[in-house]
């Protein structure tokens, strides 16, 4: 079990970053609180020794999106629907960061995660492939096939 000290700094330093991956994964305020805390005490509970902050900041990550993905496939999330579905009440944005929040949350999660991870969070393709355990690769082409289809979406030119 960490200490409290080890606890308060991680909850400072990548409290942001699970509050962003939980938001573009679960697109709901209560969700993301919800598994927000389970990170973090899975963290305090957790005996693993990070060799680094890279390698501690990954974990979180990793951590952060098997939870998101228990989420989704939990009984009670199969057989509900979320207020922000029934409401349809998008909160006010600007009409460009919104069609573009909009087409990257229409990608399909293995697009998502890498968009988000490379973009967001700043991770070349061979830490995204660490993190998410795939070929470097495969992040490349992940990375090469979500942004043609943001293209698409989005109306924008092609490469030249």
């Amino acid at each position: 079990m960490r200490s409290e000290q080890e606890i308060n700094r991680a909850i400072e330093r990548y409290s942001d970053t699970v509050r962003r991956l939980c938001m573009i994964h679960l697109k709901s305020y209560a969700d993301t609180e919800d598994i927000f805390q389970t990170v973090f005490l899975k963290y305090a509970l957790s005996s693993v020794h990070f060799e680094s902050e890279e390698h501690e900041k990954a974990w979180i990550i990793r951590v952060t999106i098997n939870a998101c993905k228990d989420l989704f496939k939990s009984f009670f999330r199969s057989r509900t629907t979320s207020l922000e579905t029934l409401i349809d009440q998008p909160a006010p944005m600007n009409p460009d960061h919104r069609e573009v929040l909009e087409a990257v949350l229409s990608l399909p999660p293995k697009y998502r995660d890498v968009i988000y991870l490379h973009y967001y969070e700043g991770y070349s393709a061979p830490e995204i492939g660490k993190i998410v355990g795939r070929n470097v690769n495969t992040i490349y082409t992940l990375l090469a096939r979500s942004r043609q289809m943001l293209r698409e979406k989005l109306g924008g030119e092609a490469d030249a």
